[in-house]
């Protein structure tokens, strides 16, 4: 009966992954349409960059919302598109930092170097950039294979604090004009997700802990 209810699930059709995909990709498309048309503003270039680190960011949310959403829908059909929504976080980031080395820096990769090493924030985002440059290049099956399961779980818990670094980045940003609102609200939704898995976690180790105890009283 179950077996039949996850069939008819819309998340196993066969163009739910295609569908998803050409959703990821709307972002972009809206960006290139703004830059195109003339439609970012009076400072183009600066909108560009912020809008694809607000979609990596907003992406890391979204991945890190598949799991607690699985387990509490009782959907595990929605891990088929995480890993699609991983690989596009890596997308927008990449996109992210090519727009600031390109619009802001002029591809000049001795001032890129130094304005890492001078701004903290920029450093922030350039370290969550290179925490995400292993879990994009092993996110295919032979990695999984190769690395052997615990070890690829481990290293894709790199996305807890790459989340948080990220959001540094984030704050830090918005700290030169004195603008928490939207950090804020990024800040909360990562605080539930992530304390969603700090407790599942807790509560996994405590349980393991009492149920000897219970054993040793019912003998």
């Amino acid at each position: 009966m179950v077996t039949a209810l996850k069939r008819k699930s819309p998340l196993l059709h066969g163009t739910a992954k295609p569908l998803f995909f050409v959703l990821c990709l709307l972002p972009l498309a809206w960006l290139v349409w703004g830059a195109v048309f003339d439609q970012l503003g009076a400072n183009p270039a600066e909108a560009l960059i912020r809008s694809l680190g607000d979609w990596t960011l907003r992406g890391l949310c979204l991945t890190l919302l598949i799991t607690p959403l699985r387990v509490l829908s009782s959907q595990p059909a929605l891990l088929r598109f995480r890993r699609m929504l991983g690989l596009f976080v890596f997308f927008y980031a990449s996109l992210h930092l090519l727009a600031y080395s390109w619009l802001d820096m002029g591809l000049g990769l001795n001032d890129i170097w130094l304005d890492i090493l001078k701004r903290p924030f920029i450093l922030m985002g350039f370290s969550a950039w290179l925490l995400l440059l292993p879990l994009a290049a092993t996110s295919f099956n032979r990695a999984i294979r190769w690395l052997g399961g615990k070890r690829w779980q481990l290293l894709h818990r790199l996305i807890y604090p790459l989340s948080l670094i990220g959001l540094a980045h984030f704050i830090w940003m918005r700290a030169g004009k004195n603008n928490f609102a939207e950090p804020a609200v990024y800040g909360a939704i990562l605080a539930v997700l992530l304390g969603w898995r700090a407790y599942r976690a807790w509560a996994a180790t405590r349980s393991s802990t009492t149920s000897p105890l219970k054993s040793r009283a019912m003998t």
